[in-house]
């Protein structure tokens, strides 16, 4: 058990601490140690964990940790898995802190790291609303299309392009989903 602990805290500990450009962009990395190496969550658990994870208040990061800490450890491994998200972060933050605020200059080098950082993210953040989009529509393969998903995926698309409250959409998509399921 102990051994599986220290598993999880490196483990979210490493997601921590590669996760700039946030939420959206550590969905990957969440999903190559959770699902893959680690085989913690299925695929389509994975996805219910981003679900859930934007629904609740808090980071995407800090929340996925909690829920697979609870799934793997218990209450226990929530907190470690937790702590192992939050870590790198904390520690960056006072050293950049720092560096920014108490001696009042400006340094070059880090606006440029943060620049080049950024565009990198924006490719973390496509890749990873491809790979929501593709796993939510075909859930089971290429050749196993799932209607339901694709019709939610319309509806909140044009709410948003309207420019209806996200909460309302995840309200009415989540309706259209119970509802859609009755009828097909």
């Amino acid at each position: 058990m102990i051994s599986l602990m220290v598993q999880l805290y490196f483990t979210f500990l490493k997601i921590g601490a590669l996760a700039f450009g946030g939420g959206y962009a550590t969905i990957p990395l969440i999903e190559r140690y959770v699902v893959n190496e680690n085989g913690w969550l299925i695929m389509e658990e994975f996805i219910d964990l981003i679900s859930i994870s934007q629904m609740t208040p808090g980071p995407i990061a800090v929340n996925a940790a909690t829920f697979v800490g609870q799934k793997v450890g218990g209450f226990v491994g929530a907190v470690i898995a937790t702590l192992g998200v939050i870590t790198p972060q904390f520690i960056l933050m006072m050293i950049l802190g720092y560096f920014l605020f108490s001696k009042g200059k400006k340094f070059k080098a880090l606006d440029w790291i943060l620049n080049g950082i950024k565009a990198g993210v924006v490719s973390l953040i496509l890749i990873t609303a491809i790979e929501l989009f593709v796993t939510s529509l075909f859930p089971e393969g290429i050749n196993a299309f799932k209607i339901v998903p694709a019709i939610t995926f319309i509806v909140g698309f044009i709410l948003y392009i309207k420019k209806i409250d996200m909460l309302k959409i995840i309200g009415i998509s989540a309706l259209c989903g119970i509802i859609l399921n009755f009828v097909i």
